[in-house]
C-alpha cells in the first residue's frame, strides 16, 4: 500500500509540475491543470470501480442434506462426517455449501450469530456449525466461536489447510482477521488480529468481533504501523486464489434455488442420483456458467426431497435440474453414502467444469 501510494504521488508530481514563465502562470496555469488532472483521476477511478462491480467470477456450489447428520450414531461420528465434507469442499475449491432440510415452511436460518448454545440442536444446525468452524482460520476460532457441545470433537479432525489458513510465519497478499475492542494509540483506525506476532491497523472504524479480509500490502514491517486496507472477501478470488467456502441454510429443496444469494441465481443445476443418466466424464459437456449448483441427496435420494417439497410444481428430477446424473455407475455396493458420493462426484465433475470455465 505504502509503495503504491508513493509511486502515484511521484507520477502526479511529474505531470503537474510545470516550469512557469511568470507569476501569473503559477496562479492560473497550474491551478487549471491541477483541476483538470483531478477530474481525469476521478473519472478514471469511477470507470475502474464500475469495472470491478461488473466482474462476476464463476462459482461452484454444492447442496447437501442436513439429514445425513441425524443418521450418525454419535457426536464423534457426526463430527467426522461433517469434517469429510468440509475437506471435500476445500480440496475441490467449492465456493458455497448449502445445507438443506425437507421442511414445508422455513423454521429459521442458521448461522454463527444465530446458533444458540443449547446442547441439543438439529442435524442441519450441527452440520453448519462444524462447516463454518473448519472454514475459519485457526487463529480466529477462539474469538468467533464460543465453546459449544457440538464442537467437542473437532480436535480430532484433520485441518482444511486452505490458502487463507496462513501460519504465523507466512506472509500473503491477504489475510483473514477479526476486529478488536482495544484501540491503537497512534491511529484513528481499528486494530485487527490477522494471526501474526503483532496486530495490524486498518484505516476504518469498525465494530469489534467482525471477521474481515485485510490486504497486507508489500510492507512486511509490522512495527511501522502502516495502515492496511480492508477488502471484499471476493478480492482474493478475483486474483485466482481459492479463499474458502460460504455456508448457507435452506429449509427445503426449492429454497436452495429461490434464496440463492448470487445475483441472477444459479444458471446451471445438476442433480446426482443412482437413477440419473450415465455419461462418461470425458463426454460430459457443461455449458459456460456464472453459478453452478451440484445437489446431493440423503438416504432416500433427491427424489424424496422433490416429492416432499410442496413448492415444486414439477415432481420429476428432469424438470427440477438441467442435468440428472449417475456419477458412479456399476457400483459394487448397493448403497453409496452421501460423503462418498460427494468425493466421487466432485472428481467426476473436475474436467467438465474446467472445460466449461475455459469456453
Amino acid at each position: 500500500m505504502g509503495k503504491k501510494k508513493k509511486r502515484t504521488d511521484s507520477e502526479a508530481t511529474e505531470t503537474e509540475v510545470i516550469e512557469p514563465q511568470n507569476d501569473g502562470e503559477v496562479a492560473n496555469g497550474n491551478t487549471h491543470r491541477m483541476k483538470k488532472k483531478l477530474k481525469k483521476k476521478e473519472k478514471k477511478k469511477k470507470i475502474e470501480m464500475e469495472d470491478d462491480e461488473g466482474k462476476e467470477i464463476p462459482t461452484v456450489s454444492i447442496a447437501v442434506p442436513g439429514s445425513i447428520i441425524d443418521n450418525a450414531q454419535s457426536y464423534e461420528l457426526a463430527t467426522r462426517l461433517a469434517g469429510q465434507i468440509a475437506r471435500a469442499a476445500t480440496i475441490f475449491r467449492i465456493n458455497e455449501v448449502v445445507v438443506f432440510d425437507n421442511k414445508s415452511n422455513p423454521d429459521k436460518d442458521y448461522n454463527v450469530s444465530e446458533l444458540d448454545n443449547s446442547d441439543e440442536e438439529s442435524g442441519a444446525a450441527f452440520f453448519i456449525r462444524i462447516l463454518q468452524y473448519l472454514e475459519t482460520p485457526q487463529y480466529l476460532r477462539k474469538a468467533l466461536f464460543p465453546k459449544h457441545n457440538s464442537l467437542r470433537f473437532v480436535g480430532l479432525l484433520p485441518p482444511l489447510d486452505a490458502p487463507h489458513h496462513l501460519r504465523k510465519h507466512e506472509w500473503g497478499p491477504y489475510r483473514e482477521g477479526v476486529t478488536l475492542k482495544e484501540k491503537d494509540s497512534n491511529s484513528v483506525g481499528t486494530l485487527v488480529d490477522v494471526g501474526l506476532s503483532k496486530h495490524v491497523v486498518v484505516d476504518q472504524i469498525l465494530e469489534p468481533q467482525r471477521r474481515v479480509t485485510v490486504a497486507m500490502g508489500a510492507n512486511r514491517n509490522l512495527d511501522a504501523d502502516v495502515p492496511r486496507q480492508i477488502v471484499s472477501s471476493s478480492k482474493p478470488r478475483e486474483e485466482g486464489m481459492y479463499w474458502g467456502y460460504q455456508v448457507r441454510y435452506a429449509h427445503n429443496l426449492s429454497s436452495i434455488f429461490k434464496d440463492c444469494t448470487y445475483k441472477g441465481g444459479y444458471d446451471y443445476m445438476i442433480g446426482t442420483s443412482e437413477h440419473g443418466q450415465i455419461i462418461k466424464s470425458s463426454d460430459l459437456k457443461i455449458p459456460s456458467f456464472r453459478h453452478l449448483l451440484i445437489a446431493f441427496g440423503g438416504l432416500a435420494g433427491l427424489e424424496e426431497s422433490i416429492e416432499e417439497d410442496d413448492n415444486l410444481k414439477v415432481k420429476s428430477a428432469g424438470g427440477v435440474f438441467n442435468l440428472y446424473l449417475n456419477t458412479c455407475p456399476h457400483q459394487g455396493s448397493r448403497t453409496i453414502r452421501t460423503e462418498e458420493a460427494i468425493f466421487i462426484s466432485l472428481q467426476y465433475f473436475q474436467e467438465p467444469v474446467s472445460r466449461a470455465l475455459q469456453s
